[in-house]
């Protein structure tokens, strides 16, 4: 009797101990995911452009499609990657980010010059339109899983690096998991939303009892057009500022200082901490649209016809 006693003692220690610990894994996902925040915001903005043009009955949908892909991207690519990187090749991490910033600066650029440039693009939208619904969706989707992919690089790699280093690598890999879940469900769940308010937006003009639901669901029809465009600018915006910081963040990590000194010089020439942030990010922006405009030709002239001739090969 003595003997069981003392076995269900044990057995309510060790239980003790692991509530501890998952109540610690889950306090410091929540904790380093919210120091992700900026990134966060940014694929949230992201998102939305990538259901331009489509009907209203395919946007959740396509919302959720890509909201899969982006939890396959974290949980079962970026998880294990970043588990081996931090415990095999931690020296690799900057580069790689470095490479996914690239692309995010070529892909916002690229936004910009098709906007600087309409006769390629209108050429281009008019050759999409030609297009079978079902093969310009399964497009959209796959080049929003591919931006998501080089975000949630971000995202993972800041919080990775906001948890305790004493945490074990099973701790580290459930609170990375844990994160990855409440970050895929905040960033989509507030894309279905904002795609949604439209036609929510009908349902009070059409349906609502009071006079003030109606205006109410009128104001936000007429202003979610708006909404829309602005979050494409926002998005577009997001990504050469983001691209532009993994830059300068990883040329200071491997020893090239000099960019991050002059913006953070130029940044502390005011003592207001919100200003030295818009100025942190806008010439994180500059260098990201600087780099963008770089890599347009490159990718056009080289990289593009480099691949081409590898998958005809």
């Amino acid at each position: 009797m003595s003997g069981l006693l003392a076995l269900l003692d044990d057995v309510a220690a060790i239980a003790k101990v692991a509530s501890a610990s998952v109540d610690d894994v889950m306090g410091q996902a929540v904790k380093a995911s919210s120091k992700a925040a900026g990134a966060v915001i940014d694929d949230a903005a992201v998102t939305p452009k990538y259901l331009h043009g489509f009907s209203a009955k395919r946007e959740l949908p396509i919302v959720w499609k890509i909201a899969r892909g982006s939890i396959f991207n974290k949980l079962v690519i970026l998880l294990p990657v970043a588990l081996l990187l931090t415990v095999f090749a931690p020296w690799a991490i900057p580069p790689l980010l470095m490479l996914g910033g690239a692309y995010l600066c070529f892909e916002g650029a690229e936004k910009v010059w098709h906007v600087v440039n309409p006769k390629d693009h209108h050429a281009e939208e008019i050759y999409e339109e030609k297009k079978a619904d079902a093969h310009l969706e399964e497009k959209k989707v796959k080049a929003a899983v591919k931006t998501d992919f080089i975000l949630s690089a971000e995202i993972m790699t800041l919080v990775l690096s906001a948890l305790p280093a004493e945490m074990s690598i099973w701790s580290v890999a459930a609170a990375l998991a844990l994160s990855a879940v409440i970050i895929t469900v905040a960033v989509y769940g507030a894309v279905a939303v904002i795609v949604k308010a439209d036609d929510a937006g009908l349902a009070m003009a059409a349906e609502g009892n009071a006079a003030f639901t109606r205006r109410l669901g009128r104001g936000i029809v007429r202003a979610m057009p708006w909404v829309m465009k602005g979050l494409m600018i926002v998005g577009t915006a997001a990504m050469i500022w983001v691209g532009g910081s993994i830059i300068v963040h990883g040329l200071h990590q491997l020893g090239w200082h000099a960019p991050t000194e002059l913006i953070e010089h130029v940044a502390h020439t005011s003592d207001n901490g919100a200003i030295q942030w818009i100025i942190t990010a806008f010439l994180d922006g500059v260098v990201g649209l600087a780099l963008g405009a770089v890599l347009i030709p490159l990718v056009t002239y080289v990289i593009s016809p480099v691949t081409a001739a590898f998958g005809r090969a």
